[in-house]
């Protein structure tokens, strides 16, 4: 054999981290069973994966199929979306909410059905879908997080039917007037976009006459005009379809990007992106779970993985900066003989218990919502 002086032998050891997706949505509803209804009609409480409207109303004639088509028909919408069917007569929304708990879907709606005092109750499909939403986000798994969107009555422009567990920042409520299904139209609307989109002024693909500014007043609250900068936006934690005069064309569009916790965490796209940044972070380090080392190298390497999420966010202004924080880091890179009793049982625990506590400061990059300009002329 030949004299070598040098011998690579190569491995390979790639991993790509799991990728969320931003916008799959879960409708359930009703079906109106045609008279000869086809061999593959959607059953009662068994979630199906649809990529096309004319599949949805050909399987789940009715409400369903509708709803399915109307979050289909935004631009941009959803590439996927799971209808899951209710019997007309007693739907089971228990049933048919721990059906999508197990899916992959960041957005439920029930279809066309409004928001009142009855549908609202805790014990009201409304009101079940908001407990789902917090429930499943908080309990329910890595990559299980959601939101839920429901509309209010054809016309209604009362916030104060959104209270008690209805007002959550996992809800999105829209005011609307229209005879289609808005929830549903705004859905796919929402699912369409990046999770750091603002969702103001964003088309919604549906016809709604537009509220009167009287009206938008009272769904958001009265706003000051003038004077020193308002803290913020008002809100009541209700959106509204409008169609702003300064926007060319004929559109309707989202007055809002409001949750329905106007004291938490107020926008939709600060929990969406929340989400989004925090199964990013866990995706990529899930590979250090039982091999990184509790080193001084090893953190080191732990921060490099989070990084390596960061600052592609931070480059695509999606957030504006970032710090991580590693204390255990800090005390190994003291000199042993300095540090302190309490410092040394830190590094003791750590390698006993196996546990390292991280830190991450993340500044997000908001879109602006309001200007307030002084025109002065001279």
């Amino acid at each position: 054999m030949a004299v070598r002086y040098i011998r690579v032998t190569p491995t390979i050891d790639l991993f790509a981290p799991v990728t969320r997706a931003f916008g799959d949505i879960a409708v359930i509803g009703k079906v109106t069973a045609p008279a000869t209804p086809p061999a593959d009609l959607l059953g009662i409480g068994v979630p199906a994966v649809f990529t096309d409207p004319g599949e949805a109303a050909r399987r789940a004639p009715g409400e369903l199929g509708t709803s399915i088509g109307l979050a289909f028909a935004q631009s941009p919408g959803p590439t996927t979306v799971w209808g899951v069917r209710v019997d007309s007569g007693s739907p089971d929304y228990d049933g048919a909410l721990a059906a999508v708990a197990g899916l992959d879907v960041q957005f439920v709606v029930l279809a066309d059905l409004a928001l009142d005092a009855t549908s609202g109750a805790a014990t009201g499909p409304i009101g079940k879908l908001a407990a789902h939403v917090d429930t499943v986000s908080g309990t329910g798994g890595d990559g299980k997080e959601r939101m839920g969107v429901a509309m209010l009555a054809k016309g209604v422009a009362d916030p104060s039917v959104v209270q008690g567990g209805l007002a959550t920042d996992r809800m999105v409520y829209i005011a609307h007037k229209s005879d289609e299904d808005a929830a549903a139209a705004v859905t796919g609307a929402i699912a369409g976009y990046p999770p750091h989109i603002s969702m103001l002024l964003k088309q919604v693909m549906i016809t709604s006459p537009p509220f009167t500014p009287t009206e938008i007043q009272t769904i958001n609250g009265e706003e000051p005009e003038g004077g020193p900068l308002p803290t913020g936006p008002a809100g009541h934690g209700v959106n509204w379809l409008s169609s702003p005069s300064l926007i060319p064309g004929q559109g309707v569009y989202l007055g809002e990007g409001y949750t329905g916790n106007p004291a938490g965490k107020k926008f939709i796209d600060v929990v969406r992106t929340l989400d989004d940044v925090s199964f990013r972070l866990k995706a990529q380090m899930i590979k250090t779970i039982g091999n990184l080392r509790i080193s001084r190298s090893g953190l080191r390497a732990l921060i490099g993985q989070m990084e390596s999420v960061l600052d592609p966010l931070q480059q695509a202004e999606v957030i504006d900066s970032y710090t991580i924080v590693i204390p255990l880091l800090a005390l190994l890179d003291k000199d042993p003989a300095t540090l302190t009793t309490s410092q040394g049982k830190q590094i003791t625990n750590a390698h006993g218990q196996r546990v390292v506590e991280a830190l991450v400061t993340v500044e997000y990059a908001a879109a602006v919502h309001r200007l307030d300009i002084t025109l002065k002329f001279q």
